[in-house]
């Protein structure tokens, strides 16, 4: 999964509720930098890639109300 939050049809409503704002707002002044996805020509630069341990993670979190659920939506 490959997420791009410049693609996202819902990033103006729904940012502030979505779990990669939360895991990549900096809590202090040294908090180390997201790691970004390098997966190719017409990637954008901003995007991170999660496999699929990282997606069930992201989601058994979510489901156990310790971080916000993921909001993006891909423009069909």
């Amino acid at each position: 999964m490959i997420i791009d939050c410049d693609t996202c049809t819902a990033r103006a409503t729904a940012c502030a509720d979505c779990v990669v704002t939360f895991l990549t707002i900096p809590v202090r002044a040294s908090a180390p930098a997201p790691v970004l996805a390098d997966t190719g020509p017409g990637t954008a630069a901003g995007a991170v890639e999660l496999d699929a341990a990282e997606q069930h993670a992201i989601g058994v979190l979510a489901a156990s109300g310790l971080v916000p659920p993921l909001r993006l939506v891909r423009a069909v």
